[in-house]
């Protein structure tokens, strides 16, 4: 199937193995070593991040910060349904009740203006999902936290360089978590990191990462001794994982600028069918950037993106929708009793449409995908 299209393909920047087999031959491979450090620095300079630890995936740096903010049972944690389970499941096993928020009409991030009237005295944490990388209305949001006992907490899965009004995602909220799958725009197979913009976090969140002693703090000198003080969990990857990254690290501008490349290439061609009224193509606020992390249209309804999705399989071009409504899932229903209505969320679900968008995707390819597309659509 050589000219097959898939979703999704991994990019490799020459590096990895290399940085592997320096990380091997150093006689360390367990976790918080030197390729972690240099992980660790990088995000630290280029985004003036206060602190950031790498962790073994986005899904354990919200566990973590469910951990840091002391999720109790009862707590309410606020968060949109159009998002994966884990911005969730992080909070659901410490005990809290979720509750869910529609999106805005014109982009499936959360709609801030609706936060208000879901805030009772037993909130204890907003999630926002920047999704597709475009950042939420974080003013509005962090705003509203002001004078309440309430952490705001960004799962920046996708946000990996992209900024709200010149501050990057993953650096406004309390805290933050970033994803580093195989799907993302720079990867480690698995992988992810915990950003800690609060220093009344500072200290506990390194002790969580490391099993909940203070085996960090022992190894730089600064207790003679280490032992149990909090708890934790093995949440810090192995320096293979480390030193995959820090090669994907090298090459983010690289990376970046090719998949906006193709970003763009798709919005001109495609840009039509939002002029004619056919189908809409992602919306960017002007508060927000874009960091190419997904390229989407918003079909009519259900049943014409099924035979969209259908007729690019036909033609070797893998396309794909995005979440399930959480509010709607089996678990939910089973376990809570809210039942409201999400409009916009339900919508985003029955209707976007995701395209292949990866680095080596080539512009002949980008051609017949959107050839096809407009074909479908009758406007070639």
């Amino acid at each position: 199937m050589t000219d097959y299209i898939p979703f999704n393909k991994p990019y490799f920047t020459g590096k990895e193995t290399a940085y592997i087999e320096d990380a091997v031959r150093s006689g360390k491979i367990s976790g918080n070593g030197a390729f972690t450090h240099k992980c660790h620095q990088f995000f630290e300079a280029r985004y003036g991040f206060k602190k950031v630890l790498l962790t073994t995936s986005c899904t354990d740096a919200l566990e973590m910060a469910a951990l840091l903010i002391n999720i109790q049972p009862g707590d309410e944690v606020i968060m949109p349904s159009f998002t994966f389970v884990s911005t969730a499941n992080a909070f659901v096993l410490r005990g809290a009740r979720i509750v869910f928020i529609d999106c805005e009409a014109d982009h499936p991030n959360m709609d801030a203006d609706q936060l208000m009237e879901l805030i009772t005295p037993a909130t204890k944490a907003i999630v926002v999902v920047h999704y597709a990388g475009i950042a939420c209305q974080m003013e509005k949001i962090m705003a509203l936290v002001q004078g309440r006992n309430i952490f705001v907490i960004e799962d920046a899965a996708q946000s990996i360089d992209s900024y709200y009004k010149n501050k990057p995602l993953g650096g406004i909220g309390h805290l933050s978590a970033f994803s580093f799958h195989e799907t993302k725009n720079v990867i480690s197979g698995e992988g992810g990191m915990l950003v800690i913009n609060d220093d009344q976090f500072l200290k506990r969140s390194e002790i969580i990462w490391e099993k909940g002693t203070n085996r960090a703090a022992f190894f730089r000198g600064e207790v003679n001794k280490y032992g149990w003080v909090d708890i934790g969990s093995s949440f810090l990857p192995s320096e293979i994982m480390a030193a995959f990254l820090y090669a994907q690290l090298e090459n983010i501008d690289e990376i970046q600028r090719r998949r906006k490349e193709i970003w763009f290439t798709y919005y001109e061609k495609l840009r039509v069918l939002e002029e004619k009224n056919v189908a809409s193509t992602p919306f960017i606020p002007d508060y927000a950037t874009n960091n190419a992390h997904i390229f989407y249209l918003v079909c009519k309804n259900l049943e014409e993106r099924t035979k969209l999705i259908e007729y690019l399989k036909s033609n070797q071009v893998l396309s794909v929708f995005h979440y399930l409504p959480l509010h709607s899932s089996e678990y939910f229903i089973n376990h809570q009793s809210d039942r409201k209505k999400l409009p916009n969320c339900d919508s985003f679900s029955e209707k976007l449409l995701r395209l292949p968008l990866y680095y080596e995707l080539k512009d002949e390819q980008i051609d017949k995908i959107t050839s096809l597309i407009l074909n479908f659509y009758n406007y070639f």
